[in-house]
C-alpha cells in the first residue's frame, strides 16, 4: 500500500506559516534539498491543498527551463511535471487539468482508494489546511518535519483539530548546519 507522507517546514513553536500566511522565515539551501530528494524520488503523487498548488503550478511547470535555474529547479521541475498531482479543493471542483485530480468530497474514500493503487508514496508539500483535513481522517503515515530555528509567536499551526491521540515514532533526523533540523515520523 502506498503511504501519504507530510512534508512540511514548521517554526520551533509549531507553525507552518505566519499570520498572513507569511514563509520568509523558511530556511532552505542546497544541503536540504538534497537531503528532501530522498523523499520526492519515492513519490510519483504530489498532494496539495488548491492555495499551495496554484502556488506551485505558477512556477515549477517551467523553473527548470530558466536561463539561471538551479540544479534543484531543474531536478523539481522534471520531477514535478512527470508525477501526478492531486489537489483537495471545493473550489476547483469539476476543473480538468493535465494530469491532475481533484478532490472536493469524500476525502477518506477517495484518498484510501489512491493510496491502494500501485505506485509509490504520495507526498504532500506544505499546504497546511490539507494537512489539517487529512489529519482528522487518519489519512497520514508519515511526517517529516523541517523544524526552522525561529519562534513565530503566532501564525498556521502545523497540528489543528486533531479526533484522536495519533502515537508516532522518531524513525530519523538530521541536523543541518543552519540550525533546521528534520525530524522523521511515522505513525506507531
Amino acid at each position: 500500500m502506498r503511504k501519504l507522507v507530510v512534508f512540511m517546514h514548521t517554526s520551533l513553536d509549531g507553525f507552518t506559516a505566519g499570520p498572513g500566511g507569511e514563509m520568509d522565515w523558511i530556511h532552505v539551501d542546497d544541503g536540504i534539498f538534497e537531503y528532501a530528494r530522498e523523499r520526492t524520488e519515492a513519490a510519483d503523487t504530489a498532494l496539495y491543498g488548491r492555495v499551495t498548488y496554484q502556488m506551485m503550478d505558477g512556477y515549477w511547470p517551467t523553473a527548470g527551463d530558466q536561463p539561471n535555474a538551479s540544479k534543484h529547479d531543474i531536478e523539481h521541475s522534471s520531477w514535478y511535471n512527470q508525477v501526478e498531482k492531486v489537489v483537495l479543493s471545493r473550489t476547483m471542483a469539476g476543473q480538468q487539468k493535465s494530469k491532475t485530480t481533484i478532490i472536493s468530497d469524500d476525502l477518506a474514500t477517495k484518498i484510501n482508494a489512491l493510496k491502494q493503487q500501485p505506485g509509490k508514496d504520495i507526498l504532500v508539500f506544505g499546504s497546511p489546511s490539507a494537512v489539517h483535513a487529512l489529519m482528522r481522517e487518519n489519512l497520514v503515515d508519515e511526517l517529516w518535519l523541517f523544524v526552522n530555528p525561529i519562534l513565530l509567536g503566532q501564525g498556521i499551526p502545523m497540528f489543528k483539530d486533531g479526533k484522536d491521540r495519533v502515537k508516532l515514532q522518531l524513525t530519523k533526523s538530521h541536523a543541518f548546519p543552519s540550525g533546521v533540523i528534520c525530524l522523521h515520523y511515522e505513525k506507531a
